[in-house]
């Protein structure tokens, strides 16, 4: 058996358990706990505003990556897939607005301005590795059947939440399903670029991302300038310039 069927034999079981695992469970309902940052620090008379000027370097690697792929030409892409890359820098400016708008005004009916964009650049994400490492046909045609699935994820949550039965269990599976198949495609498949650091470095990024935010007390308290979910958006953003930075400094194999 070849590697690439052993791949794709280890991404559907996994994608499987991942899929029937989360959905066993009871509905998960928004933590309020979640909305309660550590530093609440107002500064400029805008408040948490160390949660909320981190998001900036979100718009900045959005808008160069938005510039790339428009004006200078220079980023090495798959052109039949290019809405793809689009739409995930995209998510990545618009991240900037609506997390900072949550963290303006954290509560659920913000949050929802904050997981949106997330949810778009994680499933054009998706969409964009899979053109790169499986197949281009399949990616163009997942593409928005992924990102469909990923707002309406939002949508199902925001109306559990209303109805007083919050339920997260598809916002899981659209923030981490991937991030669990991601690994997999890198490992099991052969890219049609040279170089895949990019991907590798931008998933440390996004795990480190999640400590800090576990973290974020803890953090804070040894760090009092800066808390643990103020890195985890500085980190996160740093590692999607990573990314862009690769998508320069590749060729087509």
């Amino acid at each position: 058996m070849n590697k690439v069927r052993i791949g794709a034999i280890t991404i559907a079981f996994v994608s499987i358990i991942g899929i029937v695992c989360v959905w066993m469970l009871d509905p998960i309902a928004q933590d309020i706990k979640y909305h309660l940052f550590n530093d609440q620090r107002a500064i400029l008379n805008i408040p948490n505003f160390w949660n909320v000027i981190s998001n900036l370097p979100f718009l900045l690697v959005g808008v160069s990556g938005l510039y790339h792929i428009f004006h200078s030409h220079k980023l090495q892409l798959i052109s039949e897939i290019k809405i793809a890359y689009i739409l995930f820098f995209a998510g990545i400016s618009l991240i900037a607005l609506g997390s900072g708008y949550y963290h303006l005004f954290p509560g659920n009916e913000s949050l929802v301005w904050d997981r949106l964009p997330m949810t778009i650049a994680f499933m054009a994400l998706f969409s964009v590795i899979i053109a790169e490492f499986v197949s281009t046909r399949l990616a163009q045609l997942a593409l928005w059947p992924l990102i469909i699935f990923g707002i309406f994820s939002i949508i199902y949550w925001q109306h559990t939440e209303s109805r007083g039965e919050g339920d997260l269990r598809l916002y899981i599976l659209v923030q981490f399903l991937p991030m669990m198949v991601i690994p997999l495609i890198l490992l099991f498949f052969k890219s049609n670029f040279s170089n895949t650091r990019g991907y590798w470095l931008l998933l440390c990024a996004y795990v480190l991302a999640k400590v800090l935010e576990y973290f974020d007390a803890t953090i804070y308290n040894i760090l009092p300038l800066l808390s643990g979910h103020t890195i985890k958006h500085l980190i996160a953003a740093f590692g999607v310039f990573i990314l862009l930075k690769s998508y320069n400094n590749r060729k087509s194999v």
